[in-house]
């Protein structure tokens, strides 16, 4: 019997807590304050509050801000720490060698040192000051699509109650359809439902493929007399150890207050080892001496993953469709060299804020309409900052020294380089073959103390990651014949290790040698490194029931 599904309707739609859709909706509604507009807006985020799923470095470049909420230090905006200098650091195993000239997209002098988990309940509490409804622990489960599936009406949020077998419990409470004039989409990168709207209306179909960056950040409580207190530096990235020479990604550190610093390890998804681990390469470039001595003494109070659109301006999607917009990680609005992506994303709502103001002025809510997005961008300081990065990742997936050679003429040319357009790879196309016996990228787990240095499971404790055991699974596995067999024999079951969180558990019967993959969803972070990273595209995230994941507080 079909389920029986209430409908509310609104005017607008933002799917999605982060920094974009939040500043797209304030933006909104100041500029329907100014036109005289009565406008019914709600903003849905799957975690339980605003904030406990945004994790990030994060150094904001207030631009963005400054256009929004010009005071906004006077309304109390949760700054941490002002980057008093750039300091910028090559590791080998044992050694730190200070890059001389720290790359100009790199200088952070100024700008804030923030907590977006912070920083987004902030934002949020002055949207519902202006009158948006913010509706936390609502899962968009999947577009509503017009019916010539070409444009969008709105998101149904997922079901509750639903037991591990698929059978409606005793408090099963079915979603509701939430329909707008205009749905923005916001949900950060590899959004799920933007996935299921490019499949079907192939919005990124003539983009290079998306690329990410996995990264794991903490929060580590130093003693009173540390680092911070005798350096004038407190923004500081490495490249180099663990990683190498020929794989993006790297380490930063930075000052928070409170005698707390924010450390975090990426690791680019586009290496080609099966070996490798995200979480070794955090463990080991907090083991390097130099680092070591920054943060000695100190204790993880918090722990979170997610994954980074680094694609840059090529991956662009299409920016509208009829009745929808899409904006920040999902958008891949990154500023991919200068390692900023929080005002990016808040320009990009503020822009399609802007042209949905103005598709409702003109009753017109097609994609002709909303093109106009894309026009304010194409005029913004935020698409020449995104396009002088163009080539960058492209640049750093390069093996051996050519690398560094695309590097440098993209840094003095202004972001073109040797050849513009440069191709992407997609992420889950660059594993080798490797044989088992030649493991690497595995660290010494015999340093790990549960306190400076925390193994997987107690950094999903310190995520306050939650999940009803008795849901069904979010992860779909769809073939565990793949799993079992070819993934296994070819690259030894690589889930195993790119998981930040351990959900993925090989296991082989010593007695019959059976073979067994088990998952633990409930330890899941969200950050969706299977989607991107499974070599047989075999596994699909999904979203769990609303207000299920982690509890971020400071990350």
């Amino acid at each position: 019997m079909p389920i029986e599904r209430e409908t509310i309707p609104f005017d607008v739609l933002f799917v999605g807590g982060g920094p974009a859709n939040l500043a797209g909706a304030i933006r909104l509604m100041q500029l329907a304050r100014e036109k005289n507009l009565e406008l019914e807006v709600a903003l849905i985020e799957k975690g339980s509050e605003i904030g406990s799923h945004a994790v990030s470095g994060a150094i904001l470049n207030p631009r963005a801000l400054v256009e929004l909420i010009p005071d906004f230090l006077e309304k109390g905006c949760p700054i941490e720490n002002r980057v008093r200098a750039d300091a910028f650091y090559y590791l080998t195993r044992d050694k730190a060698f200070p890059v001389p000239v720290v790359p100009c997209y790199m200088h952070n002098h100024g700008f804030y040192v923030v907590s977006q988990s912070r920083l987004t309940r902030w934002l949020a509490g002055i949207a519902e000051e202006m009158g948006v409804n913010i509706f936390s622990g609502f899962a968009g489960k999947e577009p509503l699509f017009s019916t010539d599936g070409t444009g969008i009406l709105g998101v149904r949020i997922g079901d509750k109650g639903i037991g591990k077998d698929g059978t409606h419990r005793s408090n099963f409470e079915p979603g509701v359809d939430l329909t707008a004039s205009v749905t923005v989409f916001g949900e950060g990168a590899r959004g799920s439902l933007f996935q299921e709207i490019a499949k079907k209306l192939g919005i990124d179909s003539l983009k290079m493929p998306q690329v990410y960056e996995t990264g794991i950040k903490e929060v580590i409580q130093l003693p009173d007399d540390h680092y911070f207190t005798r350096s004038q530096a407190n923004d500081i990235h490495f490249m180099g150890y663990p990683l190498g020479l020929y794989t993006p990604g790297g380490g930063f550190i930075y000052e928070m207050a409170d005698n707390r610093i924010s450390l975090g390890f990426l690791t680019g998804l586009s290496y080609d080892d099966p070996f490798l681990d995200p979480y070794d390469m955090l463990l080991e470039f907090k083991q390097h001496p130099f680092v070591m001595d920054i943060i000695r003494d100190g204790k993880v109070i918090e722990q979170g993953a997610r994954t980074v659109s680094n694609g840059g301006f090529f991956t662009i999607p299409r920016l509208s469709v009829d009745g929808a917009v899409f904006v920040g990680g999902s958008a891949a609005m990154q500023n991919v060299p200068g390692l900023k992506g929080i005002h990016t994303a808040m320009k990009s709502g503020m822009l399609a804020a802007e042209a949905i103001i103005h598709a409702i002025e003109s009753n017109d809510f097609s994609q002709h309409a909303l093109d106009r997005y894309t026009e304010l961008f194409d005029q913004s300081w935020l698409r020449a900052e995104i396009f002088e990065g163009r080539n960058f990742a492209a640049a750093l997936a390069k093996k051996g020294p050519a690398k560094y050679i695309h590097l440098a003429a993209q840094y003095v040319t202004a972001g073109k380089g040797i050849r513009d357009v440069m191709p992407l790879e997609a992420d889950y196309l660059t594993l080798k073959a490797k044989d088992a016996r030649d493991k690497s990228g595995t660290s010494d787990k015999s340093a790990v103390d549960g306190v400076l240095l925390v193994d997987k499971l107690t950094g999903v404790y310190l995520s306050r990651t939650l999940h009803r055991e008795d849901q069904p699974s979010h992860l779909l596995v769809h073939d565990l014949n793949i799993c079992v067999n070819q993934c296994y024999e070819t690259y030894q079951n690589p889930c195993t290790r790119f998981c930040p969180a351990q959900v993925y558990e090989f296991h082989i019967d010593e007695t019959t040698s059976r073979r067994e993959l088990r998952l633990n969803p409930s330890n899941c972070l969200h950050c969706k490194t299977c989607d991107i990273k499974d070599p047989y595209r075999n596994i699909t995230w999904t979203c769990p029931e609303g207000g299920d994941g982690p509890g971020y507080k400071l990350v």
